[in-house]
């Protein structure tokens, strides 16, 4: 396995990979498979298309990349990155594991990569899909270089970690689009992009006393310490409202499906609250790396609980 404790050459394979930022890639998997759940819930067996579903990942993958590259080029150019004073995990850009210009043509490629994969997609969800992939780049773009400081990212989170993908997957992997556009599968995806903005909240929470300084206004230091705390406990106690949704809004609603939705939801729970009183006690520093990369744990285990919960429904 790569570390960012290695030594890194200048623009080698090791060196992309860790501007990747693989364990981010969850946070762009778990939307595509609760989409895909109800695809498949929904439609049956028989009218779930796979080809959309496989393309509707890489899309994800390609995107999350591409946002993560986006990052690292323009918060080394503007100085945030700051190897000196940085907390988080070491940035590439800023490293000199891959020089600006070549972050330039890195990050171009994977914009038109991702919109060569998602290209197809017209083809299974109308020419409309184009213009949801133009607007996913361009918001990739514009959360790096605008909206975060502006304390808007939490919202661009909600949009495109959660409404728009699990959304859009089950549009495009229905042959009958208008049954994605119902109030579960919605719902589903605003409490999705919740959860899923605990790693932001986190990540936010680690650089709080350096975004101020930087002058990037996010959400964490518009509200403080203390609340930021009780805003990630609270984001990942959302997903029993997805239990919720799942019971009423699906087919079963006995006691037995109660109990197995608690069953399967409970390990997400517990180690969200762990995680969220570990960060508590942690409170700043480099040591809140780890809650991390917990938070993206846990997020796969929502993701998997969702998933089961849907498909059994």
């Amino acid at each position: 396995m790569i570390s960012e404790n290695d030594n890194i050459k200048t623009n080698s394979l090791a060196a992309w990979i860790l501007a990747a930022r693989p364990k981010t890639l969850t946070g762009a998997m778990v939307p595509v498979m609760i989409g895909a759940a109800w695809a498949w819930k929904i439609g049956g067996g028989e009218n779930f298309r796979i080809v959309p579903a496989i393309l509707c990942i890489l899309f994800a993958f390609l995107m999350q990349i591409d946002s993560n590259f986006i990052n690292d080029y323009f918060d080394c150019v503007k100085g945030n990155d700051d190897h000196t004073t940085r907390l988080g995990p070491k940035r590439a850009c800023s490293e000199g594991w891959i020089t600006l210009p070549a972050m330039r043509i890195g990050l171009v490629f994977t914009s038109l990569l991702a919109c060569l994969v998602g290209l197809p997609l017209i083809f299974f969800g109308g020419w409309k899909m184009i213009l949801v992939g133009v607007v996913c780049v361009v918001f990739a773009f514009l959360y790096t270089t605008y909206f975060s400081y502006l304390g808007l990212g939490d919202l661009l989170v909600l949009v495109f970690f959660g409404i728009v993908p699990v959304v859009f997957t089950t549009y495009v992997i229905l042959p009958d689009h208008s049954q994605a556009l119902c109030l579960k599968v919605i719902m589903s995806g605003v409490i999705c992009g919740l959860v899923i903005d605990t790693l932001l909240v986190v990540n936010n929470y680690r650089d709080r006393d350096n975004d101020k300084r930087d002058g990037k206004i996010t959400l964490i230091v518009r509200i403080g310490k203390e609340e930021a705390e009780k805003l990630y406990t609270a984001l990942g106690l959302m997903s029993y409202l997805q239990m919720a949704c799942v019971l009423f809004l699906g087919e079963k609603q006995d006691t037995l499906f109660v109990i197995f939705l608690c069953f399967i939801f409970a390990p997400y729970g517990i180690l969200h609250y762990k995680t969220a009183m570990l960060m508590k006690k942690i409170k700043k520093g480099k040591e809140l790396n780890l809650i991390l990369a917990h938070t993206a744990r846990n997020m796969l285990l929502y993701g998997i609980a969702t998933t089961i919960a849907i498909v059994s429904s």
